[in-house]
């Protein structure tokens, strides 16, 4: 966690420029609950909270979207840095309340009135007033032992008792530990612990050149490298107005939707497998690598790393329409033998259901908040291309893992189509703009938000007057969800744990920064 290439520079006011659809309003302590409130009020959802260390006063960006059209408001609010203090927006909203938790840790900013006021990201073995995001955090002092307790929230009763599960698990996964309060077989409680591997991928962005963070943005996530790559060129580019032809975000598109069709199928097969239908994971399997050969032939690499540049995007070659289109045909006849199956449809029908009210106040995104009625795809709502706002999204809402999983199936025949309609533009394989020759003084910010295949990314950056990058936000979809796997899994059994944590595919990298 320490510092890399930063030298610590005088306070600037917060960047006052005008920036497309997105406009800053400074707010003092008192205002906050009412600015915010009436943003949601208004249809926005908050999208991220990021803490900035300005030297002489900490800087706390809270970052609301709506889409059709596409809306940005960040409100700024300034804190004294002897002794921080924020008033928290956990009771407007739930998301707000876990960022704040984050930020009380890695900053060491107080938030007055939190309902939850104890640790998220670290864990208790770290040092208790050691806030690693902090310029003057130095080194790292003595760490405590790791197996101190943690304070697991504890359900009695007659018959009650509980299961642990991980951090080390059986399949090749990152480390989480499951806690189930359970009688006989039916969970009363699951509560999810994560973070045993917190990277400090924020801190190391500090003080890099533009080209320098794009690698560690591929891989926050490894299968979501065209994502996070894409959310943190689109912020890059509108910190330096950086203008992108057209063309390239066609390519952009279509890169997005090959990143979705893999991931996807491969989530097909392991959610038959789950239920004992392997056969289904094995031709799954099948054509996950299909689309795996396709990206190497388009990219030059199986995950789609590398095409994806600040400025633009270079392809080696284009998708064969034809392929894809026989891929999507081959997909949805497997789709259809597993709904054939009267197990897979038993095990999958009205198990771990996550209502619409539920999905809503808990912030979901993607697929889990689409499964659940929620019509909400930063495609529609913040489009890199207009084509994308054409796309045709699938319309489920029963909220099941039934649901989730037909959800990826008719995403996955979206996908195509909309490949194909982008590859009838008939792009170039290579377009971009050069960079600007020239650097802006003060600070400038910038957001991507880009629809990755797991939900929404945001990406928000500042950037230095040397052209470095002074601090880089990174929110994954995942960290929205994570919440819902224990309140989808309330009052079904155990046995059921793995099919529904799968019908979730929830990132722990992408949530363990």
């Amino acid at each position: 966690m320490t510092q890399i290439g930063r030298t610590p520079r005088p306070h600037r006011p917060a960047d006052q420029r005008s920036y497309p659809n997105r406009r800053q309003i400074p707010v003092t302590a008192a205002d906050l609950l009412d600015r915010a409130g009436a943003l949601l009020a208004d249809g926005h959802r908050l999208a991220l909270i990021a803490a900035h260390d300005d030297l002489d006063s900490f800087r706390v960006v809270y970052l609301f979207m709506a889409g059709q059209p596409d809306r940005r408001v960040e409100l700024i609010l300034s804190t004294n840095h002897a002794r921080p203090q924020i008033p928290s927006l956990a009771g407007l909203s739930f998301p707000a309340g876990r960022f704040e938790r984050e930020l009380s840790d890695l900053y060491g900013i107080e938030v007055l009135n939190h309902p939850l006021p104890r640790r998220l990201v670290l864990h208790q073995h770290w040092p208790t007033e050691w806030h690693p995001m902090r310029h003057d955090a130095g080194a790292a002092p003595a760490f405590g032992s790791p197996d101190e307790p943690y304070p697991f929230l504890t359900v009695a009763g007659p018959g009650v008792y509980e299961i642990p599960v991980g951090p080390i698990h059986a399949g090749l996964i990152e480390p989480g530990h499951f806690r189930f309060s359970v009688v006989g077989e039916t969970i009363l409680k699951l509560k999810a612990r994560l973070w045993f591997t917190h990277k400090g991928i924020e801190k190391l962005a500090e003080g890099r050149l533009l080209a320098d963070v794009l690698p560690l943005a591929e891989r926050i996530s490894g299968d979501t490298a065209v994502g996070h790559a894409l959310a943190y060129c689109l912020a890059i580019e509108e910190a330096r107005d950086w203008p992108v032809p057209d063309p390239a975000s066609i390519l952009r598109s279509v890169l997005l939707e090959l990143e979705r069709l893999y991931n996807h199928i491969a989530d097909i097969g392991a959610l038959c497998n789950d239920v004992g239908y392997g056969i289904i994971n094995a031709h799954a399997l099948r054509i996950r690598e299909q689309l795996l050969r396709v990206n190497k032939e388009v990219t030059g690499h199986r995950l789609l790393r590398g095409a994806i540049v600040p400025g633009g995007v270079h392809l080696l070659a284009l998708p064969d329409p034809a392929l894809l289109s026989a891929i999507a045909a081959d997909i949805q006849q497997v789709v259809d033998i597993a709904l054939e199956n009267s197990v897979v449809l038993d095990r999958m029908t009205n198990t771990a259901i996550l209502s619409m009210e539920q999905a809503h106040d808990i912030g979901t995104l993607g697929y889990v908040a689409r499964a659940s009625g929620l019509r909400q795809d930063a495609r529609l709502d913040h489009p890199i291309t207009p084509a994308t706002t054409a796309a045709d999204l699938p319309d489920h809402s029963d909220g099941d893992v039934l649901a989730r999983f037909l959800t990826r199936a008719d995403e996955v025949q979206a996908s195509v189509s909309l490949i194909i309609e982008l590859l009838r533009t008939q792009p170039p394989r290579s377009a971009d703009t050069p960079k600007p020759t020239w650097l802006q003084a003060g600070r400038s910010s910038g957001v991507g938000i880009v629809e990755g295949w797991r939900g929404t990314i945001a990406h928000r950056v500042e950037m230095a007057p040397d052209g470095t990058v002074s601090r880089l936000k990174i929110v994954d979809p995942s960290f929205f969800n994570w919440p819902a796997l224990p309140v989808a899994l309330a009052d079904t059994i155990v046995p059921d744990f793995p099919l529904t944590n799968k019908s979730f595919n929830l990132s722990y990298a992408g949530n363990d920064l």
